[in-house]
């Protein structure tokens, strides 16, 4: 069966993008998203980090980097991570503004999970249509990034496999067969439209 799927970070740049991009690659249907109140990429230290709204498009973050410090912003990996994301969509998403219906969402943290959750929740289920929640904990960096979004795509591959009509249970089964397989630890959570 084939899922209509997004994936969501905090400021839909490094985990949910690395994603987005092995899922689109695998022909899977794919949205990918942020939670956060703006976009928070590392600046020059912990304390001075570049903040952009949500909608700021990939190119104008990339020529704002690349102007203000074209050596540190090559060597952390961000011009890098900003020019694969500008090829994939025009600008990060923040899901609480997205109108979007996904039959599956795979968030990248807790605290990530929780925000889609209450969102879901606050939205209300006025079309009655499930959507699974399940969290794939992966560290901000960029290659927990690129081994993260090889496993939601292994996770998204078996559940388009399941060919049970009891699809809840066959979800349930399915992930705790993915856990045994990958020693992830998942959150799960079945909320509604």
């Amino acid at each position: 069966m084939r899922y209509n799927f997004a994936v969501i970070c905090a400021s839909n740049q490094n985990r949910s993008m690395e994603a987005h991009n092995a899922l689109s690659k695998g022909g899977f249907n794919i949205k990918s998203y942020g939670t956060g109140s703006a976009v928070r990429l590392p600046g020059p230290s912990i304390d001075k980090p570049n903040v952009y709204p949500f909608g700021t498009p990939y190119e104008d973050i990339y020529q704002d980097l690349l102007k203000k410090d074209v050596n540190l912003y090559t060597q952390n990996g961000l011009l890098k991570m900003l020019d694969r994301n500008k090829k994939i969509k025009r600008a990060p998403e923040r899901f609480q503004d997205s109108t979007g219906i996904f039959d599956i969402i795979f968030t990248c943290e807790e605290r990530c999970f929780d925000a889609v959750c209450e969102d879901l929740i606050n939205r209300g289920c006025e079309n009655n249509k499930p959507v699974h929640v399940i969290n794939i904990e992966i560290k901000d960096n960029h290659e927990d990034a690129a081994v993260g979004g090889q496993l939601i795509k292994k996770l998204a591959t078996m559940l388009e496999n399941i060919e049970s009509e009891d699809i809840g249970c066959s979800v349930e089964n399915t992930l705790e067969e993915f856990q045994r397989e990958t020693n992830c630890s998942i959150l799960h959570s079945l909320s509604y439209y």
